[in-house]
């Protein structure tokens, strides 16, 4: 690995970061930065995005406390339910480090912070072609690879992804990318419909759907959308469970034809790489991959809503409250833009 420069190497350096200090809560506190360290890179956020589902769950302090310790971020700072600095969708440009990474644009699953410092190893340079604004669907796409790892479509499968969540939008684009996938998107929000059509889907409301899938995949975060994914599964198909509901409690209608049917309910979280492919890849190379993928112009339509980050506090309340002034219906990646040398 190159050496570092001295400059670099004692050099220290403010930085903000986002705490969620109090469920509903969010400030930008300072951070120091220490001289950095062999083997690590100096990053400058260009980019991050709010996880509406787990981040949510942690602004809202609906994080259940047997779940504190798996729920850690990889570069979390501070403790479940709070102050805690979260979040795992960061893009960046590397300032000081190795040779090889210095200039380059990388991905890491680092929170939400104007400059940072990690080991050179977490971080991952960016595809050509995948440009930084983009990057930042990495981490929801990984989680799209790993379910679809978890209980893959084959070939001429009707599949049905109940949830037109940017989660959703992403599982749907990949198995429509499956030879023969006839793949429906059920959502409640009609306005949906034309970027699932871009995304190579059909689109329906819930009462509209086409019954009898092969594969269903859940993510909406709703009992009653679980409920209707219950519903559109065909004889002995599986009901691939992607939302996480923290603390809440989910009321599920398990009679009626559930046991008739011979129906599967299984779960899949980006935790653990799927089993099907543990042996063979890591979570580096799963995260790899979903940034490889993301040469697709298309998959720009999915962040909706951009703020700078002197916004960031605004928006994660505004998450945290579920105000749809700031968070309304129609988000789906929420993106925050950092201003040059922040």
């Amino acid at each position: 690995m190159a050496t570092l420069s001295a400059t670099a190497v004692q050099a220290d350096a403010a930085a903000s970061a986002c705490w969620i200090i109090a469920p509903g809560r969010a400030e930008l506190l300072p951070e120091h930065l220490p001289p950095l360290g062999d083997g690590e890179a100096r990053v400058r956020t260009l980019h991050s995005a709010i996880s509406r589902g787990t981040e949510g769950l942690v602004l809202r302090g609906e994080v259940p406390a047997s779940e504190y310790a798996r729920m850690r971020a990889p570069f979390q700072a501070g403790e479940l339910p709070g102050p805690v600095k979260y979040g795992y969708i960061n893009v960046g440009r590397v300032e000081a480090g190795p040779a090889e990474l210095l200039g380059r644009e990388v991905f890491c699953l680092h929170p939400h912070q104007t400059l940072f410092q990690v080991p050179a190893h977490a971080l991952l340079p960016l595809p050509p072609g995948v440009p930084a604004g983009r990057a930042v669907l990495a981490a929801l796409l990984e989680t799209a690879i790993n379910a679809l790892w978890d209980a893959p479509p084959r070939m001429g499968d009707r599949v049905a992804v109940v949830g037109g969540g940017t989660l959703g939008l992403l599982v749907a684009w990949l198995a429509a990318r499956v030879p023969g996938c006839r793949v429906e998107v059920v959502d409640t929000l009609s306005g949906r419909s034309d970027l699932a059509a871009a995304l190579g889907a059909g689109f329906a409301l819930p009462d509209d759907a086409a019954p009898e899938a092969d594969l269903v995949v859940h993510t909406s975060g709703t009992a009653a959308g679980l409920g209707t994914a219950l519903r559109l599964a065909g004889f002995e198909a599986t009901v691939l469970e992607l939302s996480w509901y923290g603390s809440r409690p989910v009321a599920l209608t398990l009679g009626e034809a559930f046991h008739a049917r011979r129906l599967v309910l299984k779960s899949s979280q980006v935790g653990s790489v799927a089993a099907p492919q543990r042996a063979r890849w890591s979570h580096r190379q799963r995260l790899a991959l979903a940034l490889s993928m993301l040469d697709a112009p298309v998959l720009d339509r999915l962040i909706t809503h951009v703020s700078p980050y002197a916004e960031l506090p605004r928006v994660m309340n505004a998450l945290a409250r579920m105000d749809e002034a700031m968070h309304g219906l129609g988000t789906l990646c929420h993106r925050i833009d950092y201003p040059p040398g922040a």
